[in-house]
C-alpha cells in the first residue's frame, strides 16, 4: 500500500486533538461535535486496518519504516498483527462512547469567583490519549513504543487531576485535594516503571546495535545475536516491571483504584479499558518476542503474582462501599487473569488473554459507564446511597445488571469464552494456579450480586425515588456494548480467527507448544 494506513490512524485522532483544543471558548458544543467526529472517523480508519488485514499472511503486515534517528539506530516503524489489530478495533470502538458518555462532564461549573474546567480541553485530551494508544500497539521500533507508552502518561495526568467526578461528599475542596493525590500517584507509579524500562532499553541497544523489533527477534531465531543469561533477565525485568505497572498487576497495582475513583466515568474506562490494555499487550508482543528464555525462567513467579491478583482484587472488591472502587479492584482481578494466560505459555491461555483484553474493554465500558449515570443522578458514588433503583429506572437498572453478569463471566456474554480459555490454557500446563484461580469467579459473583442487590433491589430509597430512566444519548452509548457482549460472547469467531496466527507466532518465539492430552481422543 502506498497510503500510510497506520500512520493515519494514529495522526488522525492527534490532529483532532490539536483542532480540538483550537475551538473558541464560546463554541465549546462545537467542540464536543468535532472530537466525537474525529473518533468515528477514526473508527473507519480502524475498520480499514481490520478488512485489509489478512490473518493467515506475514506476521506483520501495512507495514512503515522510515529512518528517523540515523546515529541511533531508531527509526519510525509501524505493522500490525493479529494481535494489535484487535486492539487497535477495540480502542477505536470505545472512544466514541466514551466521548458521549463524557458529553456533559467538563462543561462549566461557576465554583466560586472561577470557571471550572475547560470543556475543550477535556476533549482534545481523551483524542490526544487514543492517538498514543493506537500508535503504540503499531510500533515496531521498540525506542518509538517508549516514547508514546510514557508520553501518554500526560494527558492522562491531566484528565485524572483536572477533570475529576463531580460526585463526591466532602466538598469540592476535599476532592480537588484527593484528585491532585490520585494523579500524582498514577504519575510516579508509571514514571518508575518508565523509567527501569528506559534503561533495559538502552541496554537492549547496547547488546542487539538498533531498536527493530523485528531485526532483533529474527537476529535471536537464527542465532546471530547471542544474550548472556544475566543480561537477558534483567533486560526482561526491566520491561516487565513497567508493563506490570501499566497493566496493573499486583502488587504494583494500588495507583488505580485512587485513579479510578476521582476520574468521572468515561476517563476512568478510559484508563482500564484502553491505557492499560498497552501494559499486557506489550508482555506478549516485546516480553515474549525479545526475550523468551527470559520469559520462560520468570514465569513460576509471575503466575504466582497473576494468581494473586486475582483473588486479592476479587475479595477487595467484595468489601467496597465505593461503586467505582470496586470496579478497579475487579479490573485488578481481571488483569490477573489476562497476565496468567500470557503466562501459561498455551495456546489456549494466550487466546484467551487476548480475547480477554477485548472482551474486558467491552464489558467494563458498559458497567462503568452505567454507573456514571447512576452517579450522576444522584451524586454519591457510596453503595449505601442508593436502593430500589430498578423501581424508578428500570432500563439503567437492566443494562446495569447485564454490565454486571459479563463482569462475573456468566455464560453467553463475551467474557466467560475468554475466561474460559485461560483457565483451560492454565489448567492443562498448571493445574494447581488453574484450580485455585477459579475462586475469583466464585468471588466476582459474590461481589457483582451483592452490588445489585444494595443498589438495585429493595425499597426505593426517597433520593431516588424521582431518579429519570437513561435517557437517549445515554441509550445510544450502553445499548451497543450490550449487542456487542451477547454477539462475542455468542459467536466469539470473528476475533479469534484474527488473534489465534499471531497467538501461534507468540508460542514459536518462546519455543513452546502445547501440552499433549493425558488421554487421547476417541477415534
Amino acid at each position: 500500500m502506498s497510503f500510510p494506513l497506520l500512520t493515519a490512524t494514529a495522526a488522525l485522532p492527534a490532529l483532532g486533538a490539536v483542532a480540538t483544543a483550537a475551538v473558541p471558548a464560546a463554541r465549546r458544543t462545537a467542540a464536543k461535535w468535532l472530537a466525537l467526529l474525529v473518533s468515528l472517523a477514526t473508527l473507519a480508519l480502524a475498520v480499514t486496518v481490520l478488512v485489509r488485514f489478512d490473518p493467515d499472511g506475514t506476521r506483520y503486515q501495512l507495514t512503515e519504516s522510515h529512518s528517523w534517528i540515523k546515529d541511533f539506530g531508531v527509526r519510525y516503524e509501524l505493522g500490525v498483527d493479529g494481535i494489535a489489530v484487535a486492539l487497535i478495533a477495540l480502542t477505536a470502538v470505545l472512544i466514541p462512547f466514551i466521548i458521549l458518555a463524557g458529553w456533559h462532564d467538563a462543561d462549566p461549573l461557576e465554583t466560586g469567583n472561577r470557571r471550572w474546567r475547560p470543556t475543550q480541553g477535556f476533549f482534545a485530551l481523551i483524542l490526544a490519549v487514543e492517538a498514543m494508544v493506537i500508535i503504540s500497539f503499531e510500533a515496531t521500533d521498540v525506542f518509538l513504543f517508549y516514547i508514546f507508552f510514557e508520553a501518554m502518561l500526560i494527558p492522562m495526568y491531566f484528565l485524572i487531576g483536572g477533570f475529576g467526578d463531580r460526585a463526591h461528599e466532602h466538598g469540592e475542596e476535599t476532592a480537588a485535594t484527593q484528585r491532585s493525590y490520585a494523579a500524582v500517584k498514577f504519575l510516579l507509579y508509571n514514571l518508575v516503571g518508565g523509567l527501569l524500562m528506559l534503561a533495559a532499553v538502552i541496554g537492549l541497544y547496547v547488546v542487539a546495535g538498533n531498536f527493530s523489533l523485528q531485526q532483533i527477534a529474527e537476529a535471536r531465531a537464527s542465532g546471530s545475536l547471542h544474550m548472556a543469561t544475566s543480561t537477558e533477565r534483567w533486560l526482561f525485568l526491566g520491561f516487565f516491571f513497567a508493563f506490570a505497572v501499566k497493566a496493573p498487576l499486583w502488587p504494583l497495582h494500588t495507583w488505580l483504584p485512587n485513579a479510578m475513583q476521582e476520574s468521572t466515568a468515561p476517563v476512568a474506562v478510559l484508563i482500564t479499558a484502553v491505557v492499560d490494555k498497552v501494559g499486557t499487550f506489550a508482555m506478549l508482543r516485546f516480553c515474549l518476542q525479545l526475550f523468551p528464555e527470559a520469559s520462560k525462567w520468570a514465569t513460576p513467579v509471575i503466575l504466582v503474582l497473576a494468581l494473586i491478583s486475582i483473588v486479592y482484587g476479587a475479595l477487595l472488591a467484595v468489601g467496597q462501599r465505593d461503586i467505582k472502587r470496586l470496579v478497579a479492584y475487579a479490573s485488578i482481578s481481571h488483569f490477573g487473569f489476562i497476565v496468567m494466560g500470557i503466562f501459561a505459555m498455551t495456546s489456549q491461555g494466550q487466546s484467551g488473554a487476548t480475547l480477554y483484553m477485548v472482551n474486558h474493554g467491552i464489558s467494563t465500558a458498559a458497567l462503568m459507564l452505567v454507573a456514571g449515570f447512576l452517579i450522576s443522578r444522584r451524586g454519591s458514588r457510596l453503595i449505601a446511597d442508593y436502593g430500589g433503583v430498578q423501581k424508578v429506572a428500570p432500563v439503567l437498572a437492566g443494562t446495569f445488571l447485564i454490565g454486571g453478569l459479563a463482569t462475573l463471566s456468566l455464560p453467553g456474554l463475551a467474557p466467560f469464552v475468554s475466561e474460559f480459555l485461560v483457565l483451560v490454557g492454565t489448567f492443562t500446563r498448571y493445574p494447581v494456579i488453574g484450580v485455585i484461580a477459579t475462586f475469583g469467579i466464585v468471588l466476582a459473583a459474590l461481589y457483582v450480586l451483592v452490588l445489585y442487590q444494595r443498589t438495585m433491589t429493595g425499597p426505593v430509597k426517597p433520593e431516588v425515588s424521582a431518579m429519570p430512566d437513561l435517557r437517549v444519548r445515554e441509550l445510544v452509548v450502553v445499548a451497543p456494548l450490550i449487542v456487542l457482549l451477547i454477539f462475542l460472547g455468542v459467536y466469539p469467531k470473528p476475533v479469534t480467527d484474527i488473534v489465534n496466527p499471531a497467538v501461534r507466532q507468540t508460542m514459536s518465539d518462546v519455543h513452546k507448544t502445547d501440552p499433549k492430552p493425558e488421554v487421547e481422543a476417541a477415534k
